[in-house]
C-alpha cells in the first residue's frame, strides 16, 4: 500500500498503476476516523476493482460555523492499518492546503435535491460535499467510486451530479452497516454517552417498526407512517428530532400526507436525524412499497 499525501504524488501513484494495467480503478472518499462500514466500501471496491484508491480528507466546506470540524475524530495510523488490512493499493492524505491553496472561488451545487432533509438543516454542506468530490474525481478519475447507504441523500446528490456533468464515473451504493444491536455505523457515534447511545438504539429501531407496521397493514398512508415514526423516537428522552420524512428516491420529491404508500412510483426512503446531546445522527430505509406484501 501507497501512502501519498500530494496530489502530484496520486497522479504518479495512479500513472503507474494504469501503465501496468491495473484497471479499473474503484475509489473509496472518507473523512477517516475509519469503521467497518468504511472496511465494506473497501472491500467492494476490491470485488469491483484492480487498483482501490482511498482518500482521508476532512473537508471544511461541507462544516458549518457552529459543527464539529475541528474536533471531528481523526486517528490516521488507525485509519491506514485497517486501510492496508482491507486492500487499498493507495491511500491519498492531503492537507487542506494541498486541497485549497487559495480561496476557493468556484463550487459545484446539485439543485433540489439539497434543500431537504439534513439539506435544510445544514445550509451549504451538500455543495462542500460536491465540490471536494468533484475535485477528488479530478484527480483519481475513477471508472468506480463507492459510497454507503446511510448517507443516501449524499448518493442520491452525486449520481445526479456525475449524470448532469457526464462524470465518466459509476457511482455504487452500499448498504448501511450496522452494530449487532441495529445502531448504524458512523464516525460521529464516539461522541455519545453510554445513555446516549442506548437510547440511540430508537433510529433503527422506529425504521423496523414502521416497516412492520406496512407489512400488518396497519399503516397505510404517508402521514400515518411519519406519525409513527415520530411517536417511538419522542419516547425516547433524550431524542432531540431533526427529520423525519418519507420521501421519493432518488428524487427527494415530497409525497402527499393523504397519499397511500402503495401508490408510490418506485423506491421510498423513511430518513431521519435526530440529536442526542451534542451529537447528531442520520439514519433511513430505502425500499419499493409495492415489495411490501399487504399493502399491494
Amino acid at each position: 500500500m501507497r501512502v501519498v499525501r500530494t496530489i502530484e504524488q496520486l497522479r504518479e501513484a495512479l500513472e503507474y498503476m494504469r501503465q501496468g494495467g491495473h484497471t479499473p480503478i474503484g475509489f473509496v472518499p472518507t473523512m477517516g476516523y475509519l469503521h467497518e462500514g468504511h472496511a465494506s466500501l473497501l472491500r467492494r471496491a476490491g470485488e469491483m476493482s484492480s487498483t482501490v484508491v482511498m482518500s482521508i480528507f476532512v473537508n471544511p466546506l461541507q462544516f458549518g460555523p457552529n459543527e464539529d470540524f475541528s474536533s471531528y475524530p481523526r486517528d490516521e495510523q488507525r485509519d491506514l492499518e485497517l486501510a492496508e488490512r482491507e486492500g487499498a493499493d493507495i491511500v491519498f492524505i492531503p492537507g487542506v492546503e494541498e486541497m485549497y491553496p487559495q480561496p476557493i472561488r468556484t463550487q459545484v451545487s446539485v439543485s433540489s435535491l439539497t434543500t431537504q432533509l439534513c439539506g435544510a438543516s445544514r445550509p451549504g454542506h451538500f455543495d462542500g460535499v460536491t465540490t471536494v468530490v468533484s475535485k477528488l474525481f479530478n484527480m483519481v478519475q475513477p471508472d468506480y467510486a463507492f459510497f454507503g447507504l446511510k448517507d443516501a441523500q449524499q448518493v442520491a446528490v452525486l449520481r445526479r451530479m456525475v449524470a448532469d456533468l457526464n462524470m465518466n464515473v459509476e457511482i455504487v451504493a452500499c448498504p448501511i452497516i450496522r452494530e449487532g444491536d441495529g445502531l448504524a455505523l458512523s464516525s460521529r457515534n464516539v461522541y455519545l454517552s453510554a445513555e446516549e447511545r442506548s437510547q440511540a438504539l430508537v433510529l433503527s429501531r422506529s425504521l423496523r417498526e414502521v416497516r412492520q407496521a406496512m407489512e400488518e397493514g396497519k399503516v397505510r398512508t404517508v402521514e400515518d407512517a411519519r406519525k409513527l415514526l415520530v411517536s417511538v423516537i419522542s419516547a425516547s428522552p433524550l431524542a432531540l428530532i431533526d427529520y423525519a420524512e418519507i420521501l421519493t428516491f432518488p428524487g427527494l420529491e415530497t409525497l402527499d400526507d393523504a397519499s397511500l404508500l402503495s401508490d408510490a412510483d418506485g423506491e421510498i426512503i423513511i430518513a431521519l436525524a435526530v440529536k442526542f446531546g451534542r451529537t447528531r445522527l442520520i439514519d433511513n430505509n430505502v425500499f419499493n412499497p409495492k415489495e411490501v406484501a399487504t399493502l399491494v
